[in-house]
């Protein structure tokens, strides 16, 4: 059988012993640089240090469900997810196609069908990326995003917690999706209708006092003096941006 030409990154989240011992045999044999996880908790830790390309992704997991470790991980990655059930309702399969799923295959299945979609995956991801970096010059989605050096702002996207002077911050769960959709756009203003539609919902799109009021709450949970922002800037008028992130 033939192997991938170069290592690619694939995580691959299975509880089941048996299955994850079988495809991380077939998954080396052809040559991929391969991590593994038993629940989607591990599994999100895992992905934030070892980045990887491509996931493979059964729903029924222990501590955190495949849904959820997919919305998660949605926040912060563009790798490809292929999910891999024994569910087979159609609910089930657009919910995960919704929350970000690349592909859905049926168990039981071949290895042969598996690893087509794993190339179709890649192609696209691929092609995707170099799209992207033509229009944009960005590689994509990061796990961090810090501004301000070690004792200023940092969003840690994968475990979902947020830093300021070296100190954890709680936020809301409002607060946090604010805050990760103005980060997402770092160096880019975001009008107040946009930010209103993404956080709050399309019916929210007047609603500019909800976003004043949750702009002033995070400026005074993470601003080291509120009167001058260095986080949470506004362009009268049009909306709100944050600063681009520090040189890595």
């Amino acid at each position: 059988m033939a192997t991938t030409e170069k290592k690619v990154r694939l995580l691959c989240i299975e509880d089941d012993a048996q299955m994850r011992s079988f495809l991380l045999t077939q998954l080396k044999a052809r040559g991929f640089q391969l991590q593994a996880a038993r629940d989607g908790a591990q599994a999100i830790d895992i992905a934030a240090m070892f980045e990887p390309e491509i996931v493979l992704l059964d729903l029924s997991l222990p501590s955190l469900d495949g849904l959820t470790f997919l919305r998660r991980l949605r926040e912060w990655s563009s790798a490809p997810v292929i999910v891999l059930s024994a569910h087979q309702t159609e609910q089930i399969k657009i919910r995960a196609l919704d929350l970000g799923a690349d592909d859905y295959l049926t168990k039981p299945f071949s290895i042969n069908e598996l690893m087509a979609r794993i190339r179709v995956a890649l192609r696209r991801s691929e092609e995707t990326a170099r799209l992207r970096i033509s229009l944009t010059g960005e590689n994509g989605l990061k796990s961090t995003y810090r501004s301000g050096g070690e004792q200023g702002l940092l969003i840690n996207f994968a475990r979902r917690k947020v830093y300021s002077g070296g100190k954890e911050v709680h936020l809301t769960p409002i607060e946090y999706d604010l805050l990760c959709v103005l980060a997402r756009n770092a160096g880019k203003v975001v009008p107040r209708r946009e930010l209103l539609q993404q956080v709050w919902g399309p019916e929210y799109t007047k609603e500019n006092t909800y976003l004043r009021t949750f702009i002033r709450h995070l400026r005074r949970k993470l601003e080291p003096d509120r009167s001058q922002p260095r986080y949470l800037l506004n362009e009268l008028g049009v909306g709100y941006y944050m600063p681009p992130p520090d040189p890595q």
